[in-house]
């Protein structure tokens, strides 16, 4: 049997300052080597000053009062967030012995930055992958899976066309040699959201205004992220946890099943793993506004310098976020204006990675539009960022509309053979806490195994 490397703990993920110190420090210089295993230890929000990587917004950027936090994923391994839960779950099931090394290819459905995310960490725990994904997204997505050594197997469709993909999962399956790390379904990526980005969110907050949480919004792909607000809820009790759909593609909040183009995020279901429980709002973001605000921060920092951004602050911007990124700001000032937040509040939300993977939805954008000049790009940013509206934000605190979640779940989930029984279990906090806490249970055991093999 092949020697497999293990990684880190769920809590040296959020704390790295924690990790054995000759380790902590082979893996930072191992940063340029990403292909390193080493890299296993990189997984963290954290910087080398086991600081968040975080940026607040300039106002001048966002047109509130409150700060805008956002957290940035591009710094973690292979630049996207989703490498944690992929490597959660990975990591869980090599403890429970549901996957082992030499015998079992590792499956991946995925829009794009959880396929990447597998892929990568695949390469560097030395099993084969597979990575199921609808054959229209983004160009830079399936370059980098096939450049971490994952096959593709593409399915109809674009970001809206998910489901295709886990019923494909579903089929290779039955073969007996494949595990699927299902992110729409599978705890660990709960629980790495709940614990890393959680706490980082509640750490990122101690020396920015009133040093709490008003207002964690996120966009739903598997609703991983959205685990971050169980979490700040404990700490916030005070704090709205807001999902964030595009407007096209409605499903939490009415149904829809539209097309869209914020690659990541709005999937067609309400997500196994998502806690409607801890979900106040639900907010819609245009498609459009999320690409055209896209391409104002990376090709045009001289309209961000005329409305008050310094050089310095226009051009730091330019390769920080992805679509779904300016999807989440959109989202955070949207509901900054709705819940009438003032200076000194805070409003964090996650910038999943950065524009590295994006060139060519710019391009396209650049073909579907007549005109790119200066003085589009100002009305386009003064509609996108200043003008963003509190329409389109549902209210779902309610008894009838944790029912209709409830249901839309049942709806998703019944015909992927789990039972009522279990998605009843998800109506209680009960569920959700007991999960959070077999944390403890896998990191006492990640380090047991892990001292036989480093």
């Amino acid at each position: 049997m092949p020697k497999v490397p293990f990684g880190p703990t769920y809590d040296e993920m959020l704390h790295p300052s924690t990790i054995d110190p000759k380790i902590r420090e082979k893996a930072l210089h191992a940063k340029e080597d990403e292909l390193d295993p080493i890299n296993l230890f990189n997984i963290t929000w954290k910087n080398e000053e086991n600081e968040v990587n975080k940026i607040v917004l300039p106002k001048a950027l966002t047109g509130v009062d409150a700060n805008i936090v956002v957290l940035l994923g591009k710094y973690f391994p292979s630049g996207s967030h989703k490498v944690g839960p992929a490597y959660a779950t990975l990591i869980e099931g090599c403890v429970d012995k549901d996957i082992v090394p030499g015998k079992h290819t590792i499956l991946g459905p995925s829009t794009g930055n959880f396929g990447i995310g597998v892929s990568y960490i695949c390469n560097l725990m030395k099993y084969d992958s597979i990575v199921i994904m609808p054959d229209n997204m983004s160009k830079e997505r399936y370059d980098r899976i096939l450049r971490y050594g994952a096959k593709l197997d593409l399915t109809p469709g674009t970001e809206s066309d998910v489901i295709l993909t886990l019923e494909r999962t579903y089929e290779l399956k039955k073969n007996p040699d494949y595990r699927s790390l299902a992110q729409f379904e599978l705890l660990p990526n709960y629980r790495f959201h709940r614990h890393v980005t959680g706490n980082s969110a509640i750490e990122a907050v101690k020396n920015v205004g009133n040093g709490r949480i008003a207002c964690f919004a996120s966009a739903p792909g598997s609703a991983g992220t959205l685990a971050a607000g169980d979490q700040i809820k404990k700490a916030f009790p005070e704090a709205k946890i807001v999902a964030l759909e595009p407007y096209e593609c409605s499903t939490l909040t009415n149904g829809g099943r539209g097309q869209h183009r914020i690659e990541g995020i709005g999937d067609k279901m309400c997500t196994l793993i998502h806690n409607v429980l801890n979900t106040d709002f639900i907010a819609l973001i245009k498609d459009e506004d999320s690409v055209r605000g896209l391409k104002i921060i990376h090709d045009a920092p001289q309209i961000l310098i005329e409305h008050g951004l310094t050089p310095k602050a226009a051009e730091d911007l330019r390769e920080m976020f992805g679509v779904s990124s300016i999807c989440n700001i959109i989202g955070a000032i949207k509901m900054a204006k709705y819940l009438r937040l003032s200076e000194g509040d805070n409003v964090v939300t996650i910038a999943t990675d950065g524009f590295d993977r994006y060139n060519s939805v710019i391009e396209d954008l650049n073909h579907r539009v007549l005109e790119t000049e200066d003085f589009v790009l100002r009305r386009w940013f003064k509609d996108i960022f200043y003008k963003t509206s509190i329409e389109d934000i549902e209210d779902v605190r309610t008894a009838e509309s944790k029912e209709r979640l409830f249901k839309q779940k049942e709806n998703d989930w019944l015909k992927f053979n789990y039972s009522i029984d279990y998605l009843n279990q998800m109506r209680q906090m009960k569920f959700w806490d007991e999960e959070y806490e077999k944390i403890h249970h896998y990191d006492q055991m990640i380090k047991e195994m892990r001292g036989k093999d480093l």
